[in-house]
């Protein structure tokens, strides 16, 4: 396994950052695999992975960079720069036309762990690494990179939560399960592979860096740089599987409104909420007061983060109005939270009338 030797003060100081450039090139990764890890991948890559393949087809220089570049279990340092804080993608994949034509050779021999290709034996290599980067940020990355940002914005809120809930070992358990996690005395396991340790020196920057598609890898600049890319939290990962809103709860409260109290079976901040469902700030922010005061919801403070999550009212009510209950229920009680059913309609008149409450499990101002 690969392991770094990271000090109690550089892990204190380490952040969550996004890099665009960190985006492209998972997205990169992405293309060459041509398959996606759940639908919405799949629905990404039908739309982007024709003219990814008919570039390539026009390049056969680039198209055999790109596989040695990338390697089996080490990528070629020039191709996948170390992003700094507040970096662009323009400034990263400047570093990445700035390589020497050696540097990327040498590079490549040993992300191929041989001899290079004589196709490969050439000084325009960075200058081909670069242009093919662009391309994907602009066509494939860029257009969806709002979305993106919020998504990944969430995944921050979320970790940074889980920092001062459960402390780094359980964010760092979490980053990549069964690959990343905390060993104890100091030792972070980064991958798999069969690495000499790396001790991260007193003063080094570690930086966190989500990504949507679903892939990591670590990287450094020296001794002063070192990045985790991991897949994030968001959207794009767990669309698919998203509770999906009873069609009686939608008719009831409005379908965008039952969505938000659908998504918060765990806790979930605002910045997350808006980057899930797509809604705007304001009208997420109305739907968890009219949520607050019908006591549906409640919030959690985690740091300096405010979270939202369903109270034992707003159980009950995910329960009724779900797929196959409703009236016939009422006056059983529910196996997880212990409450006696209520019947849709009686819930529905209730909330209509403003004087929405359950005395079991909460407690009225």
């Amino acid at each position: 396994m690969g392991s770094w030797q990271v000090g109690t003060d550089t892990l204190a100081r380490s952040r969550f950052v996004l890099s665009p450039f960190a985006e492209t090139f998972a997205s990169l990764r992405l293309l060459c695999a041509g398959a996606g890890a759940h639908p919405d991948e799949e629905a990404w890559l039908r739309a982007h992975l024709p003219g990814y393949r008919a570039r390539l087809a026009a390049d056969p220089v680039t198209a055999r960079l790109v596989p040695a570049a990338l390697g089996t279990s080490w990528i070629a340092d020039f191709f996948c720069p170390t992003s700094c804080v507040g970096e662009g993608f323009e400034e990263t994949v400047a570093r990445v036309r700035a390589a020497g034509a050696g540097e990327a050779r040498a590079d490549l021999r040993v992300s191929l762990r041989g001899r290079l290709p004589s196709v490969l034996e050439r000084d325009d290599l960075p200058e081909r690494a670069s242009a093919l980067l662009t391309y994907v940020w602009e066509e494939t990355v860029r257009p969806y990179w709002e979305r993106r940002r919020r998504v990944l914005e969430a995944d921050v809120v979320a970790r940074t939560a889980r920092v001062s809930q459960g402390g780094w070992a359980a964010v760092l358990d979490s980053l990549r399960p069964g690959m990343t996690r905390w060993l104890g005395e100091s030792r972070f396991q980064v991958n798999l592979n069969a690495y000499p340790p790396r001790e991260i020196a007193a003063g080094a920057e570690l930086l966190f860096m989500p990504v949507t598609p679903e892939t990591s890898w670590v990287s450094w600049e020296g001794r002063e740089r070192y990045a985790v890319v991991y897949p994030c939290l968001g959207v794009l990962a767990d669309n698919h599987r998203r509770r999906p809103v009873p069609a009686g709860l939608g008719a009831l409260m409005g379908t965008a409104r039952a969505g938000v109290l659908a998504l918060l079976g765990t806790p979930m901040s605002t910045t997350q909420l808006v980057a899930v469902t797509g809604q705007g700030l304001g009208s997420v922010g109305r739907h968890l007061r009219v949520l607050l005061d019908a006591g549906l919801v409640e919030r959690q403070r985690a740091g300096r983060s405010v979270l939202y999550v369903r109270t034992a009212a707003g159980e009950v009510l995910m329960e009724v109005s779900a797929p196959g209950t409703g009236d016939r229920d009422a006056g059983r009680r529910d196996d997880r939270t212990g409450h006696r059913r209520r019947p849709l309609s009686d819930l529905a008149r209730t909330m209509e009338s403003g004087t929405w409450s359950v005395t079991e499990g909460r407690r009225d101002p």
